[in-house]
Parts: structure tokens; sequence; C-alpha cells
């Protein structure tokens, strides 16, 4: 099978690549186009995920498929754009018909799910890798970034934190677990649903705001930077899933929450004027801490005292 039957066959003819809002040309040139509204601003996104390192050399190419996309389209929802769309850079070490099928597939679905078209990108063959870059807009001015927490506003996440992190081990095959506690843990590795509708709607309301990639802490680590600002977390505060507190136990399962990385949720800042109006559309929001005049991240235990945090959050170099 050669690169250009290989992309006809399984990519340029599935659904999301079919055009969608705002693209004016997708697959078959040498650039896509795009189209914006008056008022709006393009906002992009890359991330490249490799075998071995973001996910394991041997998995479930429609897992995969799924868990690619959702990766670069939570970064929209942190930013609060509207999806628009995609392209796919994959690196084959073969040409497998029956893994490209499910592959395929998983990608169309989670594609569908954020409702982004696929316009384009590449294939060529090496170690097993795929770069995804994401498209979105959103109003000229209203983009959430990290910079913006201002003293006084609360610290928000939008919903239980460290599950993917503690499916880990299932994922690896390193233990096992009931289906009950296993099926929402891997789903929450495998198919992450990246919070679009909540980031569009904090649009205006949060001052600040990222998805969690790499840990709570390392990731609220970098809205304090980019504001100039400290944030207290209280850990009591950190909403953990029954399963991922069943299958590890309450310590581990905080230490996944704070530091495992993959929660693929929203984490921001509000004035706390406006944190009933954000829970009253959204009840799974949780307010975790607040932002305070000094710099870096802070933990408070139970009692309000400050509390030695885990390690970091993933970092490659």
């Amino acid at each position: 099978m050669g690169e250009f039957e290989l992309i006809q066959r399984y990519f340029a003819v599935a659904p999301c690549a079919q055009g969608g809002d705002g693209v004016v040309r997708g697959i078959g040139d040498d650039c896509a186009l795009l189209a914006l509204p008056p008022a709006e601003q393009l906002a992009v996104s890359t991330d490249t995920l490799v075998a071995g390192v973001h996910f394991p050399a041997v998995c479930d190419p429609f897992l995969l498929g799924q868990r690619a996309l959702a990766v670069s389209a939570s970064d929209l929802a942190a930013m609060g754009a509207t999806p628009m769309a995609f392209t796919l850079a994959l690196t084959l070490d073969q040409a497998n018909a029956a893994w490209l099928e499910a592959f395929a597939k998983g990608l169309q679905q989670m594609a569908a799910a954020c409702t982004l078209a696929l316009v384009g990108g590449d294939t060529t063959r090496g170690p097993l890798s795929m770069t995804l870059t994401v498209f979105g807009r959103v109003p000229a001015g209203q983009a959430l970034t990290r910079a913006g927490a201002r003293v006084g506003d609360l610290l928000c996440v939008g919903g239980e934190l460290g599950d993917a992190a503690g499916a880990l081990p299932l994922v690896l095959s390193q233990r096992q677990a009931v289906a009950e506690i296993a099926e929402p843990l891997l789903a929450r590795y495998w198919s992450p649903r990246p919070q679009l509708a909540l980031g569009q709607a904090l649009r205006g309301l949060a001052t600040a705001a990222l998805d969690i990639s790499d840990g709570l802490l390392a990731d609220c680590g970098h809205i304090a930077k980019a504001s100039g600002v400290a944030l207290q977390i209280e850990a009591a505060r950190v909403p953990l899933s029954a399963a991922l507190c069943a299958l590890a136990g309450h310590e581990h399962a905080l230490a996944c929450a704070l530091s495992g990385g993959d929660d693929y949720r929203l984490a921001f800042t509000v004035p706390p004027e406006r944190l009933s109006a954000v829970q009253a559309q959204w009840p799974e929001v949780r307010m975790i801490g607040q932002v305070l005049a000094g710099q870096g991240v802070q933990l408070l235990d139970a009692a309000g005292l400050a509390i030695e945090a885990p390690r970091g959050g993933y970092q490659h170099f």
C-alpha cells in the first residue's frame, strides 16, 4: 500500500475529512484554507505523541486514535476556543490495514465529539508517532490565557482528577481490577473528553485557565508564574473519584491527582462572585483553593497547614 492510497483509503474519505464550519478547502491541496468570522482570532496548538513515551507501544489503535486527538483538542478548551479543524502527521513502521482502519475509526469518533474537521497532514515511515495540530476560533480579546489571575480569585478545576494517572498500571497490565473500578479509569486514560463547552462558557468569567496535562501542581505553577501570583491548594478539596480511591487508596489517589497528569480537565481562576454562575451550569466544577500575593504553588492539609507537595509533573528532559 502506497502513501497516497493509505491517505485516501483511511483518512480522506472519513466523515471528519468532508469539511466543516470555516473549512474552505481541506485535504487535496498543498495547504488547507480556513475562514474566520469577522473579529475572531485563530487558536492553534500542536502535540506530538510517541510510542513508548506517551502511550504503550502495543495498544488498541481505536483507543489510540481517540486519545491522540483528545489530547490536542483539550488545548482549544483551555483557551475557550470553538473547534474548527485539525491536521495529522502520522509516522508508521508499517502500513497495517487492520491497524489503520481501527485507528481511523477512533480518530473519527473523537473528531465528531469535538466537532473537528480533518484538513490535511502527512504520512511517513519510521517509529510509531503522531503529530496533531488543532485549529479553533475565539472572539478577539476573549481568549483564556494563563496570565490574568488576580489576588482574591478562587482556584477551580473542572472535575475529578487523577483517574488517568491511576489507570496507568492497568494500561501497562501491571495490575488488574474488577470491571466497575477498571472501566471508568481506563476510559479516562484512553478517551478523555476535552472540556470544550466549559472553556467557551468561561470566556468573560475566568481570569486565567489551562488544561491539566502534566499534573495539577505543575500546571498551576504555570498560571502562578504567568500571572505573577501565588496559588494555594487545599488538598482536602481536590476532587477524587470513588474508582480511583478504591484502586489506589486515598493517599496515592491524591498523589495521582496532584502530580500524575493526563487529566485534560480545566484548571482556572475566577472572582468569588462569579463562581456560583459557573457551578450552576457546571456542577462538576470544584473550588480547590485561592490566589494570593507571592509566587509559586502552596499545598495545605486539612488543618490549613502547609505540607510538602509530591514531586512535580511530567517533564521530557
